[in-house]
């Protein structure tokens, strides 16, 4: 199919949204369909599964503008998170018109768009809402730092060469300063100045610990969104919604994604359980490194998380604006916390 069809373009995103709300649309009999709408996605929740739809939106590092795009970043998708939640991702399910001309999900018919869909998790298990109830386990972080160490010695090391590793950390350090400054943030500049000439020297500074870590073969393709909403803590972990659209972005090393879960739980009133996580990896993993390392790379997440809310700005007409200035202050906070913490 070529996206210039004319069938194609003609079923609008409003009408697909109106067709995927009705109980009916689906396979499976469900009680009612609760739809939620994310950044690049809207999701459709039926009593037992969750339908993700992607939005035909362009930006810098994505494009689903086209059907074949969105397509082939389902099958992604799905192939991606089979690694870390097995049995969840169910596969690619085809939105089409039938022969008289009526929506259908699945069966025959010309597709329209494709959607991922996955088997329902329980919320009351996932990271996010346990952190907020307070009640975590030990055991429960153990089993999921051993997951996660799984993961990552199963994953094969990346061919990068130091100099490259340092080159794309620095790459994302200069991208993260300069979107910052923009004046339309109002950010203090003094700030994040402050923080991006921090970064920038410790790695200059540690150059030695960054090439230990690509030699040890520690660089690998990762999950790339390791946060507490994306883990459900079931008797077997699962971690759902890797970031699956940029392959770059998935290049990384497990320190730094542990780190930024870390962070996660301690933006979250959680900063224990962010211990737990790391005491328990290292042990599993025997993967021992400076603690200022670790600083560091939640240093850089924090001020990258800075940056997104803030990029939520210019197209989020869901929330105030103020919900994501207030969130980038915060995650500015953090990442001179633990500036100060690598620099010490």
């Amino acid at each position: 199919m070529h996206v210039s069809d004319p069938w194609a373009q003609a079923v609008t995103l409003a009408a697909k949204l109106d067709f995927l709300r009705q109980p009916g649309a689906y396979a499976e009999a469900t009680s009612r369909v609760d739809a939620v709408e994310t950044h690049m996605s809207w999701v459709f929740l039926t009593d037992t599964c969750a339908y993700k739809l992607k939005k035909p939106v362009r930006y810098a590092y994505l494009d689903f503008g086209s059907i074949e795009a969105r397509h082939l970043d389902c099958d992604e998708e799905v192939r991606l998170n089979r690694r870390l939640a097995p049995g969840i991702y169910l596969g690619v399910v085809p939105l089409a018109l039938d022969a008289a001309g009526c929506l259908q999900l699945g069966g025959a018919g010309k597709p329209v768009d494709w959607l991922v869909q996955m088997r329902r998790l329980p919320a009351d298990r996932m990271l996010d809402q346990l952190l907020s109830s307070g009640t975590v386990t030990r055991a429960e972080i153990d089993r999921l730092a051993c997951r996660l160490a799984r993961f990552y010695a199963a994953a094969v090391a990346e061919a990068i060469a130091p100099a490259a590793y340092r080159h794309s950390l620095a790459g994302g350090i200069e991208d993260n300063r300069r979107e910052l400054a923009r004046p339309e943030f109002g950010l203090p500049r003094a700030t994040t100045e402050r923080l991006s000439r921090f970064q920038l020297g410790f790695l200059h500074e540690r150059a030695d610990w960054f090439e230990r870590r690509v030699r040890q073969g520690r660089i690998v393709e990762g999950h790339g969104d390791l946060r507490p909403e994306h883990v459900c803590l079931l008797p077997e972990p699962v971690v759902i919604d890797c970031l699956e659209f940029n392959r770059e972005f998935r290049i990384l090393d497990p320190l730094d994604e542990l780190g930024y879960l870390a962070l996660e739980c301690e933006r979250l009133h959680a900063p224990q359980v962010g211990r737990w996580l790391l005491q328990s990896y290292q042990l599993a993993s025997g993967d021992v490194a400076p603690v200022s390392l670790l600083h560091f790379y939640q240093c850089c997440r924090a001020v990258l998380r800075a940056k997104l809310a803030l990029w939520h700005l210019r197209d989020d007409g869901r929330h105030p604006p103020g919900k994501w200035t207030a969130t980038a202050s915060g995650y500015l906070e953090l990442a001179l916390r633990h500036a100060a913490a690598a620099a010490s």
